[in-house]
């Protein structure tokens, strides 16, 4: 059991650092071909940082571990608001854009209503089982496609002086295909080594998906978004945050649901999907208030983590 412990965190490790590599090679990337500044920093890095969820999610998938598909991006974004967020507003309170008041955070909480939407086919079908199908994958892609559309609207609106490069045009593909080449290793050694865990302490694919796999792929946020609070770079801070939120409902969801076909997962509550609603919300009201937030309202929201994952190893 110790082993198999070590050896997940040292595949987490891996991971983590192929999804740095790869985000160093795309950003470094994306300036040698004069992308500007705040193009890469809500997608490239957003991308990067939720890289290793889709790579789990596509292993998971692969592997017929549907429970951890969904429980990997239900858990993940969870934790990118109120623990992520939390923490770093408890460093340091968070302004908000206007811009993002009105047009990100609203489109936020609509893709996470769209996904419990889309899965209670039981209550809102009156069909046998929950599904997510594929055409409910295409339609999670086609939402991404209009977030994308957005964001290359505000970036042309607004264009920044592209930085030098931090490394030339063939250094810079070479990261990127090391990066996603660790990603994709060390979410296949991630995804055997939480099921051999999961079975050995008797816990369902659930609790481990919405804990550690959970966890472990939200570390290139966490970081990311430690680095910016203490920095001062609120911007990429809460862009980071969204991007991945979006990113993970739309992309890693939507891209294995699509290739793979429907999936029906088995072991989640109702309380899993209240609190993806209730975390994209309550960042929405926090900020609407005086397009900040607080480090007591960081406080709260540490609390309402704690809460919910005392109830997921409990329920």
């Amino acid at each position: 059991m110790i082993l198999d412990i070590i050896l997940l965190v040292v595949e987490f490790i891996f991971l983590i650092k192929g999804a740095d590599i790869f985000v160093d090679g795309a950003s470094s990337t994306a300036q040698n071909f004069k992308v500007p500044k705040m193009l890469i920093g809500l997608t490239i890095v957003a991308f990067g940082t939720s890289a290793p969820e889709f790579a789990v999610s596509m292993s998971a998938l692969a592997n017929g571990n549907t429970d951890m598909v969904l429980g990997n991006v239900i858990g993940s974004n969870i934790l990118n608001i109120l623990l992520i967020l939390g923490i770093a507003a408890v460093i340091k309170p968070i302004k908000v854009k206007d811009e993002t008041v009105k047009k990100e955070l609203p489109l936020t909480l609509l893709i996470s209503t769209l996904l419990v939407v889309v899965f209670l086919d039981v209550k809102l079908a009156n069909q046998l089982s929950n599904q997510i199908t594929r055409s409910d994958g295409i339609v999670l892609l086609l939402f991404f496609s209009i977030f994308i559309y957005y964001l290359i609207t505000l970036a042309l609106q607004k264009r920044d002086k592209v930085e030098k490069p931090k490394f030339k045009i063939g250094q810079s593909i070479f990261l990127v295909i090391v990066g996603l080449m660790a990603i994709i290793a060390g979410s296949n050694m991630v995804v055997n080594s939480a099921s051999s865990i999961a079975k050995l302490l008797g816990l369902s694919e659930r609790v481990i998906s919405l804990s550690i796999i959970a966890f472990g792929t939200s570390l290139p946020e966490l970081v990311t978004t430690i680095v910016s609070s203490k920095k001062g770079e609120q911007d990429l801070l809460v862009g980071n945050i969204i991007g991945s939120n979006i990113f993970n409902i739309c992309i890693v969801l939507g891209v294995p649901v699509s290739i793979y076909g429907s999936i029906t997962p088995i072991n989640f509550n109702v309380i899993d999907l209240i609190m993806l609603i209730l975390s994209a919300l309550i960042i929405y009201i926090f900020s609407c208030t005086k397009k900040t937030v607080s480090k007591t309202e960081g406080v709260i929201m540490l609390f309402l983590f704690i809460i919910y994952y005392t109830l997921v190893f409990v329920v």
